[in-house]
């Protein structure tokens, strides 16, 4: 995993994973509504779900979005896609704080960082089913580039998912 900086919103923080966050995350997914687009199920611990959050192989960086109170928001990622200078990026806000435009807020500082920081191009993949994000996805000025059928196979079988991109 590679180091995130600290990134702040008008209404956030956008901090480096820490190990108490796992606490903070784990009503959220571990609860099979919540995780219905991951491609993994549910986590049936809180270490189980540490390990997955800190694993030192994965190439990417992880943001904890936390509110003025230290209250944890969300958890926003960047990880190398197909090619040098292009990011895939992925969110998931934590069930209490859905539909309050905690998604939009810091993806556009998150997006505004990596293209600060020489990303050329950011990509998104969206399970088709999930309308929240594609929404999300329009607001902040990506272009649905494709739309593959039966591209993942995930915990809730074959999936459909839309493409998502956005050049720096």
């Amino acid at each position: 995993m590679v180091e995130a900086a600290a990134l702040t919103t008008r209404r956030f923080t956008l901090r480096p994973l820490e190990r108490a966050d796992a606490a903070a995350l784990y009503p959220t997914l571990s609860d099979p509504s919540q995780c219905t687009y991951l491609s993994r199920e549910a986590f049936a611990s809180e270490e189980e779900l540490w390990a997955w959050l800190a694993d030192p192989e994965w190439p990417g960086s992880t943001w904890i979005a936390v509110d003025e109170r230290g209250a944890v928001a969300g958890r926003f990622v960047a990880m190398p896609a197909h090619e040098e200078r292009v990011l895939e990026i992925g969110y998931i806000t934590c069930a209490d704080r859905q539909r309050q435009g905690v998604a939009s807020e810091c993806m556009a500082a998150l997006i505004a960082h990596l293209f600060e920081n020489d990303a050329r191009k950011l990509t998104a993949v969206v399970d088709c089913e999930n309308i929240a994000s594609a929404r999300v996805m329009d607001t902040l000025g990506f272009t649905r580039e494709a739309h593959f059928r039966e591209h993942e196979t995930t915990h809730e079988g074959l999936r459909d998912v839309w493409v998502y991109g956005r050049i720096a």
